[in-house]
């Protein structure tokens, strides 16, 4: 029996319609930021599960980066993005981003972002992998708060886009094989079917998949779950990048130390005290983060203590107090002084790199579906994203999305209709109660022991049969609260997760194999791991090589003939007996 196509059962004849000219599905920089490039004339419905300010962008510290100083050249920042994507970055779609940063931070700046200025100029920091300084921060280190404050102050000034909150995305609607809207469970409004001429996908990314992670609770994959459900393709799920610096101290809450504090001259140090990153690389500190994280975990293992020490003891105490002003108000609450103490920190799952396959316009596999943000896998950040670059990613493609997709909606004649669609989830053999709570924190422990930042074949193939046997039942049900849907949604990309790293025998990146330790040029240069599309899902991830448009220029998949099939592996989404 396969698992179900949606997660819950609806019927068109008998639900709550809304209809809008453009869906977009989150309120981050790069859901907004879309929203906003759709002229007064077009209707915008924004919908995020929960509050508008609950988004990874919010809670950002470092920064955006542009080339916006004289000593810096735009050349040097695609370089610099090139070097930390580890020969997987598509070039062009690197310069489309690099060029159009300084723009989008010039417009950031006329919506009312108050960016920190050193002597009436944007002051600038230089981050791990950075040849100049060229981050633009804000309030020190809450640069991602007052840039979403910023953005959605905008977004509530325009009559044309209407905002939802708490309004949980459950499936993209599909119908003669394009996206025509979305089902939502919005508060007490109960369950909603969203019509629109366009859907733009901007739900973010999975780092909750991780019990060690930096992001906050809402991010749970559900977009791309849910876009793999629908029949767009995903790619390069491997890769999700480990932020090298998280606060650790035992029952609190995981708090991000920003990479700009390390720009600004911290040493990492062993709990003996050595500074030890200078033995792995000769950047240092400045090292890309995939590079630094593996360092502090291996450090970790050869110290045998659960983690590493940031020092900022040699530098200015107010110039550190100035700078990191929110970093020092939590470090404070544990009676720890940041210009005096080490700051214990570990990596923990920060930004996922793969996801919705997507061309440089920001246009799925799935017609009539649009993407931007971490929800992608956009070309730019390769096997390892640079510091500062995510922000800059969902600027430049929430507005190409958000351009194209109003052009689209254009095209088509009159307003999105409902379909006789309807739908029943099929009652599964065993109806047990599940808990959920428990399966999630099984599910989390997992991916941080055997799908971590050091992987091999054996642990890869534990993990696949643990989250196999999981699927077996869990996905076959219907739930009726956010926390089901949310662990549907987890394991679903958990699964694909693993089975891409089992299939790159090589190292690149954030993903490395200890029983395959180098990068291998040969047979992976250029090289995509694709996730089976769900329609085929008995098919095995297939790998395709990188090509200067991933969609062909097209609105439909890529041909079968396109994608060399990959060593056969067993899914649990078609067949869920073993």
């Amino acid at each position: 029996m396969e698992a179900p196509r949606y997660l819950v059962s609806f019927d068109a004849n008998t639900a709550l319609h809304r209809f809008t000219d453009i869906l977009v599905i989150g309120a981050g920089i790069a859901g907004l930021r879309a929203a906003l490039e759709v002229p007064p004339d077009l209707a915008v419905l924004v919908v995020t599960k929960d509050r508008l300010t609950e988004s990874n962008s919010t809670y950002a510290q470092g920064g955006l980066a542009g080339v916006l100083s004289p000593e810096d050249r735009f050349e040097d920042h695609v370089q610099d993005t090139l070097i930390a994507g580890d020969g997987l970055c598509d070039r062009e779609v690197v310069d489309l981003v690099v060029r159009e940063a300084p723009g989008e931070i010039e417009r950031l700046i006329q919506w009312g972002t108050r960016f920190d200025l050193e002597n009436g100029s944007l002051a600038l920091t230089r981050e791990g992998g950075h040849s100049h300084r060229r981050i633009v921060h804000a309030l020190g280190d809450a640069t991602g708060f007052e840039v979403m404050r910023a953005i959605i102050a905008r977004a509530r000034q325009m009559p044309h886009i209407t905002l939802w909150d708490d309004s949980f995305t459950l499936d993209l609607l599909t119908d003669a094989g394009r996206c025509v809207g979305a089902i939502l469970q919005r508060g007490d409004w109960g369950r909603i079917l969203v019509w629109a001429r366009q859907v733009i996908l901007a739900s973010g990314g999975c780092g909750m998949v991780y019990r060690e992670t930096t992001n906050p609770p809402v991010a749970t994959g559900d977009g791309m779950a849910a876009a793999w459900r629908a029949g767009a393709q995903l790619r390069d799920m491997e890769f999700m990048q480990f932020h090298p610096t998280m606060l650790y101290v035992a029952g609190s809450a995981r708090y991000l130390i920003s990479e700009a504090v390390r720009g600004e001259g911290a040493y990492l140090r062993d709990v003996h005290g050595e500074r030890f990153m200078l033995r792995y690389d000769p950047r240092g500190e400045l090292a890309p983060r995939d590079i630094v994280a593996r360092a502090i975990f291996q450090t970790m293992e050869r110290t045998q203590h659960p983690n590493v020490y940031l020092d900022l003891s040699h530098l200015d105490p107010d110039k550190v107090r100035q700078r990191f002003p929110g970093i020092n108000r939590v470090c404070r609450a544990f009676g720890l002084d940041i210009t005096r103490d080490r700051i214990p920190v570990r990596p923990g799952a920060h930004y996922m790199i793969g996801g919705v396959t997507i061309d440089r316009d920001g246009r799925t596999t799935l017609p009539g579906l649009w993407a931007a943000g971490e929800v992608t896998s956009s070309g730019l950040h390769g096997a390892n994203r640079l510091a500062s670059n995510s922000l800059i990613e969902g600027l430049v493609f929430g507005a190409r999305c958000g351009r194209f997709a109003a052009e689209a909606a254009r095209t088509e004649q009159g307003r999105p209709a409902p379909r006789n669609l309807r739908y029943t989830v099929p009652p599964p053999d065993n109806s047990d109660r599940l808990d959920i709570a428990d399966l999630t924190a099984s599910l989390r422990s997992l991916m941080v022991r055997k799908m971590g930042i050091l992987r091999d074949a054996q642990r890869l193939r534990e993990a696949q049969q643990d989250v196999d046997f999981w699927c077996r039942y869990v996905l076959v049900r219907e739930f009726d609260s956010r926390s089901g849907w949310e662990l549907q949604n987890m394991l679903t990309i958990a699964r694909l997760m693993i089975d891409a790293a089992l299939r790159r025998e090589e190292s690149r990146g954030t993903h490395f194999r200890s029983d395959f330790p180098q990068r291998n040029d040969v047979l992976w240069a250029d090289r995509h791991v694709i996730a089976p599309p769900r329609q085929e899902a008995s098919i095995p991830p297939s790998v395709a090589s990188t090509s200067s448009d991933p969609l062909s220029g097209a609105e439909h998949p890529p041909a079968h003939s396109e994608v060399a099939p990959a060593a056969q592996t067993t899914l649990p989404f078609s067949n869920p007996n073993p």
